[in-house]
């Protein structure tokens, strides 16, 4: 028999990342938990796991950016995306009333998903933790300072949690897309793939111009643009990309039409697109 794929996320069992293993990896994956993504890059690169599973970016907070820079320091490919709709739950433990609450622990980017709920709720404060399952998990086994904790209805269930308010999220179409990462690039299909990739451009006018224009001139779809600074080069910034349509050789003549006008290219992975409209 086969082993199961082992999934490095980082968080514990029950975090969204969880979820998103069970998408790209469905059957039956042993979970590596990891503290910090640090840890889960370290995990993918010395084969402590076959697959890491990481957020890149969500519909209500943006870019996950620490994510795309470690990807960009370690020799690994993206090989897979989903999408996981992101829905909130304040979780108490058992018997424990809203009223009663007064502070709530949760990953920072879930609780910048619900400034609502903390408007709306002045008397709780909100407490900064390292991941969504594990203040879930701090909290049913009594090692928390906080009151609640904020995490998905999976968390609650698997930790015996009572969920004492669901969809505490700021907007119902709340999404966050992961991306699957493997020290070997996978084997995405010509029709129906994406490709993130990375460049830089020299400091001239029309720099970035002469780049996008490559894009506008392949036909392919630009779907997402972001810069950051590179470590070591002050004032000096990575351009980060997605694009899809044509089909992949196109999208790939486009890659060697770019090395032409920038400094550098360096494609990230190419894997077939995740489902684009949302549940």
């Amino acid at each position: 028999m086969t082993a199961p794929p082992r999934v490095a996320i980082q968080g514990e069992r029950g975090a969204f990342s969880h979820a998103a293993a069970l998408e790209v990896a469905p059957d039956d994956p042993e979970i590596v938990a990891c503290r910090t993504f640090e840890e889960l890059f370290d995990a993918i690169t010395d084969g402590s796991a076959d697959l890491g599973v990481v957020p890149v970016e969500n519909t209500l907070a943006g870019s996950v950016q620490r994510n795309l820079d470690l990807l960009v320091q370690h020799t690994l490919y993206a090989v897979a995306e989903t999408r996981v709709h992101i829905g909130l739950c304040l979780i108490g433990t058992p018997g424990r009333t809203l009223a009663e609450v007064r502070s709530a622990a949760s990953h920072p980017v879930a609780l910048q998903q619900c400034h609502g709920f903390f408007r709306k709720h002045p008397e709780v404060a909100s407490i900064v933790a390292y991941d969504t399952a594990g203040s879930v998990k701090d909290l049913l086994e009594g090692r928390a300072d906080f009151d609640a904790a904020i995490g998905s209805a999976l968390a609650a269930e698997l930790y015996g949690g009572e969920v004492l308010l669901a969809g505490i999220e700021d907007d119902p179409l709340n999404y966050t897309r992961f991306l699957a990462v493997a020290r070997e690039p996978g084997n995405p299909p010509q029709h129906g793939a994406k490709t993130s990739l990375t460049f830089t451009v020299r400091h001239r006018p029309g720099s970035l111009y002469a780049a996008l224009h490559r894009f506008a001139a392949a036909g392919v779809d630009l779907t997402r643009l972001e810069s950051r600074p590179i470590p070591g080069r002050p004032w000096e910034y990575r351009f980060y990309a997605d694009i899809r349509g044509v089909t992949l050789s196109e999208q790939m003549a486009c890659v060697e039409a770019l090395r032409a006008v920038t400094e550098d290219v360096r494609v990230l992975g190419s894997y077939t697109e995740a489902e684009v409209t949302p549940e």
